[in-house]
């Protein structure tokens, strides 16, 4: 049977993508499920329908039975891997969804989806004052002013954050192209990056990855996130509970990235409102476009030096114990020597 095939067998059950948002709707009790759900959104997916996730994952599930997972659509493909991280994340989920009615199906996504909706909220309230801090230059105070609560003279509005938010290959300077982007002649889709998110703001076409998602607001904005506000210029101390110790995590995620250059974006941008539909910041393009990048196994060498470099900088130790030993140090030298003891103790073993 067909992907196609197995998708319209359940025409009634099966709803459009879950990897998009949906409207907001009432919250939910307390559940343990709403604290994994804001971890999971910030560090995994986060903008998603998460009844549809998991309703469309236990029908997969079905039909991949029969029907391979890659002859599925490209899209489906990523729901199912969203589907099954979040399934490993949280163990006892696939017997809670698989053994209880559809309303529990429903139940458990509307909770997860609570937490990643709220998390996201949270995140972008905080951001929205916090990253003026950031982008000030030392010793100067922007001009002309930026309120912190209000955003309207943000974006392509503003000098400072018209040029952090130019796309890459265009010149703010150029006073055509500035005119442009503040009328809305020149409209700006998702998948045209920013400078921001280039170390220094240096973006070189010859190299397009070279400083890609390495800068110093992008690293600010991750801190003050996962290991605490008052860590952004300093270490973290062991006795804040950050949203990463909180959650036992000590590895950057490519999803953690994404998502956090999306919301440095949306922080600079004139947008109030954070929504899949506000064609001024096309956020849910621009995530999707980060994830298509770091999801490429094509850009695996220089996706593990990526996470490499982010993890020394947010979790340096964890990072080191991981490092390979340096060459002709004390610890090389007897790890060597108990390889060789190892090697003369061992019977020599001559095939037959």
């Amino acid at each position: 049977m067909s992907a196609e095939d197995a998708t319209s067998s359940i025409p009634n059950k099966r709803g459009s993508s879950a990897l998009q948002m949906v409207p907001r709707k009432r919250a939910s009790a307390s559940d343990p499920l709403v604290s994994h759900g804001r971890h999971f959104g910030r560090t995994i997916f986060t903008l998603c329908n998460y009844p549809s996730l998991l309703t469309n994952g236990i029908l997969r599930l079905e039909q991949i039975e029969d029907t391979p997972l890659e002859d599925f659509p490209t899209e489906e493909r990523r729901e199912h891997r969203v589907f099954e991280q979040l399934l490993e994340s949280y163990p006892g989920l696939l017997d809670r969804l698989r053994d209880g009615p559809e309303e529990e199906i429903l139940h458990v996504g509307e909770l997860i989806g609570k937490g990643a909706t709220g998390a996201r909220g949270d995140d972008t309230k905080t951001l929205k004052s916090a990253i003026l801090d950031w982008i000030t230059p030392i010793g100067e105070a922007i001009n002309p002013p930026l309120h912190r609560n209000v955003k309207v003279n943000r974006g392509f509005n503003h000098e400072l954050t018209g040029f952090l938010l130019c796309p890459v290959g265009l010149d703010w300077n150029n006073l055509e192209t500035k005119e442009k982007l503040r009328s809305g002649e020149l409209w700006v889709c998702g998948d045209q990056w920013p400078i921001f998110v280039y170390a220094n703001y240096t973006y070189d076409p010859e190299d397009p990855w070279c400083g890609l998602l390495r800068s110093r607001l992008l690293v600010y904005a991750y801190k003050h996130v996962f290991t605490s506000p008052s860590s952004v210029e300093r270490e973290p101390k062991a006795t804040r509970s950050g949203n990463a110790r909180l959650h036992g995590m000590t590895s950057v995620t490519i999803g953690s990235i994404a998502y956090i250059a999306t919301q440095v974006r949306f922080a600079l941008s004139s947008s109030s409102v954070f929504s899949r539909t506000d064609t001024t910041t096309d956020s849910e393009t621009f995530y999707h476009s980060l994830l298509d990048l770091l999801e490429d196994p094509e850009e695996s060498k220089e996706i593990d030096e990526l996470i490499l470099w982010w993890n020394r900088q947010i979790f340096p130790t964890a990072s080191a114990a991981k490092r390979p030993i340096s060459v002709n140090s004390a610890l090389s030298k007897i790890r060597q020597r108990r390889l060789a003891l190892k090697e003369i103790s061992s019977p020599n073993v001559t095939p037959s």
